[in-house]
């Protein structure tokens, strides 16, 4: 979409009697869109949550520069801030409701997500998004061994493992086959095991998947098949599955967009993905103590990613921890069987 088609839609949504204040606001977001490197930069914040210097590195710029361009678009309303532990990370700002912008707001992300991203600006991506992931691996191949002990502090697996069984079981998207990424010491492969002819589950620690793989000679689990692998790249060599499985697995991801997106590929028509994960928290030493990448998700956070993905939520539940910590369990279907839509 051409600027000027930009121009027209904000001109189109706006009320018959404008005031100055309003054409000063059309101004400022106009002239944030109106760059090219800028609107690359929003692109990338599609894709998720980026430190200054990560965005330097994927933009190929100076960070000077970078805080400048962040500047006029957080002033234009088009990002935020986000503190994670002792990192800000710059997001996307959701369209906010009843302004001057709004609906071109939700047209320009609406544009930029259906663009292709330039090819090098992506590999550049694709390498910080990898250097993620390194660490990640590299933390719990540190600490499998205490890593159970450590999240039993945020929350006990059974506090949320029945909860998302009744979200799997009400979705019915069908029983042939289900991945479950991240399968920790594989304790909620038993109930999956239970309910569905072929279970997969991929880890990007071989560490975490022997853990599992004692688990499932323990239960002898004799349907469950444990695959190493980087989620979603592994996603490729996988087969089509009624059910994704991602218990406590979003916050450790480099991307949870992209994971969410991958996931829903990986879906049969009518499928469905489980969530559990975080709500929103400030409590830091999560991050030193369980490896987390980032500190849990607003609810919107879930819920937009999932839509963009072509996924419809379904069912939610929120359960308060000990702690402080709140954990939403999630259910989004992918399109092709009836849904029945309940928040």
């Amino acid at each position: 979409m051409h600027w000027r088609q930009y121009a027209t839609l904000a001109a189109m949504t706006a009320p018959a009697e404008v005031t100055q204040s309003g054409l000063d606001g059309l101004t400022v977001f106009l002239k944030a869109a109106g760059d090219g490197l800028r609107l690359e930069v929003l692109q990338v914040l599609g894709q998720n949550s980026f430190g200054v210097l990560e965005l330097c590195e994927i933009m190929a710029m100076k960070q000077s520069g970078m805080s400048h361009h962040l500047k006029v678009l957080a002033q234009a309303g088009l990002v935020e801030k986000r503190r994670e532990g002792n990192s800000i990370f710059y997001r996307r700002r959701l369209p906010p409701a009843d302004t001057q912008t709004s609906a071109l707001h939700g047209a320009l992300f609406e544009q930029l997500d259906q663009t292709p991203l330039d090819t090098v600006t992506a590999q550049r991506l694709k390498g910080v998004q990898a250097q993620r992931a390194a660490q990640s691996r590299a933390f719990f191949v540190r600490h499998a061994d205490d890593l159970a002990r450590h999240q039993d502090l945020i929350a006990e697996h059974e506090q949320y493992a029945e909860q998302a069984c009744e979200l799997l079981d009400r979705a019915a998207g069908g029983t042939d086959t289900v991945l479950e990424i991240g399968p920790g010491d594989g304790r909620f492969l038993v109930p999956l095991a239970q309910r569905f002819e072929q279970v997969l589950a991929l880890d990007h620690a071989e560490a975490m998947l022997e853990r599992a793989r004692r688990e499932v000679a323990e239960q002898s689990l004799d349907n469950v098949r444990l695959v190493l692998g980087e989620w979603p790249e592994a996603g490729a060599a996988l087969p089509p599955v009624n059910a994704v499985v991602m218990n406590m697995v979003l916050h450790h991801l480099a991307s949870p967009a992209a994971a969410l997106e991958a996931a829903a590929r990986q879906l049969t028509p009518g499928g469905v993905v489980v969530v559990t994960d975080l709500c929103r928290h400030n409590q830091k030493w999560a991050v030193e103590a369980c490896g987390d990448f980032w500190l849990g998700f607003d609810e919107a956070d879930l819920v937009s990613w999932a839509g963009r993905a072509g996924l419809v939520l379904r069912d939610s539940l929120f359960l308060a921890l000990r702690n402080g910590f709140q954990v939403q369990v999630r259910s989004f279907q992918r399109g092709g069987a009836e849904i029945d839509n309940r928040l």
